[in-house]
């Protein structure tokens, strides 16, 4: 028994490793995660590229849950007994798609959790994607770090801006995720930095824009760049 969690990239099918590819396709079972059953989700969206439509099936999360940790994890428990039933009952080779990354924000290490206290001999692991903030980077011609740059991936989901605050004073580059809520505190916290934001990374929809041209909020998933201060080629090696 076999579970793999596939990193899918940001939603782009080109954007997967072979081995990813590969994993999609020979496994039995392609699990994804959604908000809403009736809908496709992206990392649907994107499996349907690499694999057969009747091997898919629809794990709900509440993706969209900030505050209640029960039901978060009620979630999480329910699609880890169903994948565990599957395994079971197959002893096959399951896969769990998650857009970006598996290790990276991804609720593949909550799912694993559950199937392994239930199937303690099961096999687990993880094919890695491409993540949103290289996507973004590529997107917008801006290279991600240089020479000895810090390098920052920051979730603001809650608006705490103090850590955003303390990584630009270092001369970070700094990624933000799922701050979508909260643009406009940080773009004036990135003032002068040419920050880049990108939204549907790797969509048909997907949209680069300069961080002090968003008026209003953006999506959950929106992914900001923050260059460090480059004065001259080469000048952090």
């Amino acid at each position: 028994m076999r579970l793999i969690g596939v990193g899918v990239g940001p939603g782009d099918p080109e954007l997967m490793t072979l081995k990813g590819v590969r994993a999609l396709a020979t496994a039995g079972r392609v699990f994804v995660p959604v908000l809403d059953p009736a809908d496709v989700g992206r990392a649907e969206a994107t499996v349907r590229a690499h694999a057969a439509h009747e091997r898919i099936e629809r794990l709900v999360f509440a993706l969209n849950e900030r505050t209640d940790a029960g039901r978060r994890e009620r979630y999480w428990d329910a699609a880890g007994r169903r994948v565990a039933q599957w395994l079971r009952e197959t002893g096959g080779t399951a896969a769990f798609a998650t857009i970006g990354d598996p290790n990276v924000y991804a609720t593949f290490g909550y799912l694993a959790e559950t199937v392994r206290g239930l199937l303690p001999s099961v096999e687990v692991e993880t094919v890695p994607g491409i993540t949103a903030m290289q996507a973004l980077a590529a997107a917008a011609g801006r290279p991600l770090v240089e020479g000895g740059e810090e390098l920052v991936l920051l979730p603001l989901a809650r608006g705490d801006l103090a850590p955003l605050h303390e990584a630009l004073a270092r001369d970070a580059t700094v990624v933000v995720y799922k701050g979508g809520r909260h643009m406009a505190a940080i773009a004036a916290a990135a003032a002068g930095r040419g920050a880049v934001v990108g939204s549907h990374l790797g969509l048909p929809d997907e949209k680069v824009l300069p961080l002090d041209a968003v008026d209003g909020p953006l999506p959950y998933l929106a992914t900001v760049l923050i260059p460090a201060v480059r004065e001259r080629r080469g000048g952090k090696l």
